[in-house]
């Protein structure tokens, strides 16, 4: 029996997936978590045979989450279930310690077959993600990802490291929140940027602040 413990914000996808593991005799959701810190709270509680994790959450989440988690308990299996589909992400998630990266518009008998791998200590990678990173991501001559962003996107980006919040850019732009946000995720989307420190990071390193 595979005890995992499942973190993502979304109550509705927990519940999703918990549906899908009830009908898995070898699979239990032991323990749920809506955020980072309450990843790290639970694992200090518990022991578990995996953990799968969405990317984006609350507070503490992305690469960060990750490393603090591999701190924690370096050899706990963790395989990331992310809406996120480009390479540049699932690379950093998986250098940070990952085990394994699958996206969450996957079939449910893949999903199981990559928790299953993972939780046996072995690695699992999108087939689709693991494609675009030994034939495309990597391919010579790439520009650097923020040269594809839109000038809107651009904008938005740097209003975002200036620490402004979602509804404050929406005005200052005359655009809707719910308009930013969409750009917000197209941008880390691009950068592989999962988390706003991500963003952050590569803002600096290239120039973009």
């Amino acid at each position: 029996m595979i005890r995992l413990l499942l973190a993502d914000d979304h109550a509705i996808v927990r519940s999703g997936l918990g549906q899908i593991f009830a009908l898995t005799p070898d699979v239990q959701v032991a323990a749920e978590a809506c955020n980072g810190l309450g990843v790290m709270d639970l694992l200090r509680q518990d022991a578990f045979d995996l953990l799968l994790m969405d990317l984006n959450m609350p507070g503490i989440s992305g690469v960060d989450l990750i490393v603090r988690i591999k701190a924690l308990q370096p050899d706990l299996p963790l395989l990331v279930l992310s809406m996120h589909d480009s390479p540049q992400v699932a690379a950093q998630a998986l250098k940070a310690g990952a085990n394994g990266f699958i996206t969450k518009d996957c079939e449910p008998a893949v999903l199981l077959d990559a928790i299953r791998k993972v939780a046996a200590c072995g690695r699992y990678i999108d087939p689709h993600i693991a494609s675009q990173m030994a034939f495309g991501a990597n391919a010579p001559g790439q520009s650097a990802p923020h040269l594809c962003l839109t000038e809107r996107e651009l904008t938005v980006l740097r209003l975002l490291t200036q620490g402004l919040a979602v509804k404050t850019i929406g005005a200052r732009l005359s655009i809707s929140g719910k308009t930013v946000s969409t750009h917000k995720v197209r941008l880390m989307e691009k950068l592989g940027t999962p988390s706003m420190a991500d963003l952050m990071r590569y803002a600096i390193a290239h120039q973009l602040l």
